[in-house]
């Protein structure tokens, strides 16, 4: 390891270097390259750095043991476990920085969400999901916009599709996949009992035409009349589109826009990504074995998270993790328990590395 960090310290002197010269200046492409790949070994190189002087200063530290003077030996006594602690924690973060990164982590996401058993109190948390879903893109400054939804007649939604475009929108969102209950009493339950209901969340990578391809004659488009509210045209043209794609039979829908055109274009969208999620759970199941414990972020048949009303808690089943802070939650502050999640995943990682 300490090999590996030597030589991607020199390679960030040189890329340094590189940025300062002239020529490398005026070709703004490669410049912009450069640029990238110092910003990425900008995270690690000042921890190998900090690892490296904690490991002198150790070193230091053990000589002194030898002193002749008490108080100097007492006082290297002090230190020496400290540094042996703050260098074992700069270790594992080494660990975790040289980790491969999933190339999918940097992608926008198509967020589905679905209500599941427990009839309209199931799509009104479906309403309550994609909201705080919403606030906490809002918060990161990630744009997210509707591609389908079909509402539910007591509020919320029966199914709503959206879009999430921001930088790592995928490396955040991806472990929300699963099934998310909810335990509360119903604005139409009379006695106050509390029910339980389901909801199906789905976060999949957006897909590039380099991640996949599409034979257009493989594809059967469809038009019709969107349903809604939308504005004038809606009712009155074949704005909406839907599109199946015959070999794996996935359908994708799109009448949030009042040009064909452009929900066709957000409908394929879609469907590539539907198709090339399904190829990351195949992939993953065969994996399954060799990642046992780890947080799936493909398998959407288990239950995932409990959301308490009354007792106003949060529980994610999968690692354990129970907060008494329901109400932010459900108001978008959910970064504490993705990067619970995150840390989850990566120190199992390691411990198969």
């Amino acid at each position: 390891m300490i090999r590996k960090l030597k030589g991607t310290e020199e390679r960030f002197i040189k890329i340094e270097h590189l940025l300062s010269d002239p020529a490398v200046m005026a070709d703004q492409k490669k410049y912009q390259e450069y640029l990238k790949e110092h910003g990425e070994l900008n995270k690690i190189v000042p921890v190998f750095r900090e690892y490296t002087g904690a490991e002198e200063e150790l070193k230091e530290a053990k000589a002194l043991l030898k002193d002749s003077d008490p108080e100097i030996r007492a006082m290297a006594k002090e230190e020496i476990p400290i540094l042996e602690s703050r260098i074992a924690q700069l270790h594992e973060r080494l660990n975790i920085l040289l980790m491969p990164k999933d190339p999918r982590d940097e992608k926008n996401v198509i967020l589905e969400i679905r209500a599941g058993t427990g009839g309209e109190e199931a799509g009104i948390f479906a309403g309550d999901l994609f909201r705080m879903y919403t606030r906490y893109a809002e918060s990161k400054h990630w744009k997210i916009e509707i591609i389908e939804k079909n509402d539910s007649a007591a509020g919320g939604f029966k199914e709503v599709v959206s879009m999430v475009q921001g930088k790592g929108a995928y490396s955040q969102f991806k472990y929300e996949s699963g099934i998310h209950r909810v335990q509360r009493v119903p604005e139409t339950e009379t006695q106050g009992r509390v029910h339980t209901s389901a909801v199906t969340v789905a976060v999949l990578p957006e897909a590039e035409d380099v991640d996949i391809e599409i034979n257009p004659a493989d594809l059967k488009v469809d038009v019709f009349r969107s349903s809604g509210p939308g504005g004038q045209s809606v009712n009155t043209t074949d704005s909406a589109v839907r599109i199946t794609h015959i070999p794996t039979g996935v359908v994708a829908t799109c009448q949030d826009e009042k040009s064909q055109h452009k929900n066709k274009a957000k409908a394929l969208n879609v469907l590539k990504s539907r198709i090339l999620d399904a190829k990351i759970q195949e992939e993953d199941a065969k994996r399954a074995a060799d990642r046992k414990g780890q947080v799936g972020t493909g398998d959407r048949s288990g239950r995932i998270r409990t959301y308490n009303f009354p007792q106003g808690r949060m529980t994610d089943h999968r690692i354990g993790l129970t907060l008494y802070r329901l109400d932010s939650i459900m108001e978008g502050d959910i970064q504490e328990v993705i990067d619970a999640l995150r840390a989850h995943n990566q120190t199992l990682a390691l411990k198969d590395s």
